[in-house]
């Protein structure tokens, strides 16, 4: 079976209000790219994948007339995807919402949602932390509550999901560099807050025995930013475990938490107009729990420029580029 994550930048914006894909000339949210060219590039990543279930990132709305399920089940007619049923989670107010799209006939996918006031609450409510370490709780909130799925394959194996897009570090807002320190700060407590509440979820989840699946944009990884140091570990780390715990499983990641020298793999691009330059970053992540590493065959960034297969394909590289600012990321199980 074939998972895969994959953040499709304003994928909303490529949708009418009668959830209908927007094959025109009209700009979309990608710089210089109209939204025919858009779907058609995302519908061409999604054909290559080939995927048995795709976590989407940034999924079309659900608001008055729009429908999440509608416009991604209609995307996947469109370009003849074997994952053509759609579910999704809490919504949200983002116009980003987080959907799986699965394929029926091997698989069933419900949004089953855990948690309690009184245990680890619910991924729409709110989480007491002291963040600040002032001896006084603070609530966070999830802008975008991570998708829980109960997974069912057509052979009887169950698997937990927990599809998540976590909050992001950068200081949108930010009038100087005083103001930009700051807020990158509060950024970066809440985003670890919102690790470890997804952490305790997973060990509810491994204290039972349940296989679990953690899948996603972290918007973090080990490394990435110099307040790192002053926090001690990345979200990323928080949700993998410790060593001694109940650990999952993300080579990627681990090359993050390993590697001393030498560059690490990316799944995003973002230009940078100030510096005149492209940033690349490991952002996307697939982790499995200790039961299934043994089963798990071939983790795989879809990269045009460091996958060497898809860089040797013209037509598959130009519409990773044209399609989004991150690259999906496939794990290949055997379940």
């Amino acid at each position: 079976m074939r998972l895969a994550t994959y953040n499709v930048e304003w994928f909303n914006f490529l949708f009418d209000k009668q959830n209908k894909p927007l094959f025109d000339d009209a700009p979309s949210k990608r710089y210089q790219t109209s939204r025919g060219e858009q779907l058609a590039a995302i519908g061409a990543v999604f054909q290559a994948l080939d995927a048995d279930a795709v976590l989407i990132i940034e999924a079309p709305d659900t608001a008055k007339t729009r429908s999440t399920v509608t416009a991604l089940e209609a995307f996947a007619a469109d370009n003849n995807l074997r994952a053509n049923r759609a579910v999704v989670g809490f919504r949200n107010e983002t116009q980003q919402q987080i959907a799986l799209l699965y394929d029926p006939t091997i698989l069933s996918a419900v949004h089953d949602p855990q948690g309690s006031a009184a245990d680890v609450p619910s991924f729409d409510g709110l989480y007491h932390i002291d963040l600040d370490v002032d001896g006084a709780g603070d609530a966070v909130r999830f802008s975008k509550p991570p998708l829980e799925i109960a997974l069912e394959t057509s052979e009887g194996r169950k698997l937990r999901l927990i599809g998540v897009h976590a909050k992001s570090k950068a200081p949108y807002g930010a009038k100087n560099k005083d103001e930009e320190t700051r807020i990158s700060i509060e950024n970066r407590r809440k985003q670890l807050a919102q690790c470890i509440w997804v952490r305790q979820r997973v060990e509810g989840h491994l204290a039972k025995g349940e296989d679990v699946v953690v899948l996603g944009d972290f918007n973090d990884g080990p490394g990435l930013d110099e307040y790192e140091r002053l926090f001690g570990r990345s979200g990323v780390e928080i949700v993998l475990g410790e060593e001694g715990e109940d650990c999952l499983y993300d080579p990627h990641a681990r090359m993050g938490q390993t590697r001393r020298f030498g560059g690490l793999p990316t799944t995003s691009r973002f230009y940078i107009s100030r510096e005149k330059r492209f940033l690349g970053a490991l952002l996307d992540y697939i982790m499995v729990s200790e039961k299934l590493r043994p089963l798990a065959r071939n983790w795989r960034i879809w990269h045009p420029f460091e996958d060497p297969q898809i860089y040797k394909t013209p037509l598959l590289r130009e519409a990773l580029l044209t399609a989004s600012d991150h690259f999906p990321v496939t794990l290949d199980i055997d379940i």
